[in-house]
C-alpha cells in the first residue's frame, strides 16, 4: 500500500476515534498524517471514503492470524476453534476501530463494498469448509460458499456483541465462545 494512503488511514483511526465520525475534519486527518489537504484528496472524495480502506485493513490483520495461528495438519474442531478464538482477539483488541467501521460504514454508501473487502476472508473459510467435506468431517450437502458467510457472519456478531456493545464480564464471553463453537459443529456435523 502507498505509504502516504497508509498515513491517511492511520490518521483517520485516531481522528475517528477522538473526535468520531460526524465531528472529524478532512484538515485534522491530513494534520496527523502531516500531509496536504490536496493529497488527500487523490486518495479519497471524503472522510467517509476512508472507512473501507480501515475495514480492509481489519480483514487483512484477521486474515494474517488466520495464516499465522491455524496449521494445515491441526484437525477441524481446533481449527474451528482457533478461528472463533482469533475473531474475539481481534474484536477485542479493535473494538474501538471496528465500532468506527460499522458505524462509518452505516453511514455512508460504502456498505455495498463490504463484500468485496471480506472477499478473502470468505474464500478462506469456504476452503476450509470445501476441505473438511473432501475429508468427511462435515455433512455432504454443505454449501462451502454461503456456509462460510454465515460462520463469518455469526462469529463476528456475537464478538461485536460481547465487545462493542455490552463489554461483558470474561467467563460470560468464554461461555458465548462455546455456544458458537458447538452451534457451528452441530450445525456442519454428519
Amino acid at each position: 500500500m502507498d505509504d502516504k494512503k497508509e498515513k491517511i488511514i492511520r490518521s483517520a483511526i485516531e481522528v475517528f476515534k477522538e473526535k468520531g465520525i460526524e465531528k472529524a475534519k478532512v484538515s485534522e486527518i491530513v494534520k496527523g498524517a502531516g500531509i496536504a489537504q490536496g493529497t488527500f484528496y487523490l486518495y479519497f472524495s471524503s472522510k467517509l471514503a476512508v472507512m473501507p480502506s480501515i475495514a480492509e485493513k481489519m480483514v487483512g490483520k484477521t486474515m494474517e492470524a488466520i495464516e499465522r495461528e491455524i496449521k494445515e495438519e491441526t484437525p477441524f474442531d481446533q481449527k474451528l476453534e482457533q478461528i472463533i478464538e482469533l475473531v474475539f482477539e481481534i474484536t477485542k483488541e479493535y473494538k474501538e476501530i471496528m465500532a468506527l467501521i460499522y458505524a462509518g460504514l452505516a453511514s455512508s454508501d460504502y456498505l455495498a463494498q463490504w463484500e468485496t473487502i471480506y472477499q478473502p476472508y470468505y474464500k478462506w473459510m469456504s476452503n476450509f469448509l470445501e476441505n473438511a467435506k473432501l475429508e468427511g468431517e462435515i455433512r455432504e450437502d454443505i454449501d462451502p460458499k454461503h456456509t462460510a458467510e454465515l460462520i463469518i457472519g455469526l462469529i463476528e456478531s456475537v464478538a461485536e456483541q460481547s465487545y462493542l456493545y455490552d463489554n461483558q464480564e470474561t467467563s460470560i464471553i468464554e461461555r458465548k465462545k462455546e455456544e458458537v463453537f458447538s452451534f457451528i459443529k452441530h450445525g456442519l456435523k454428519k
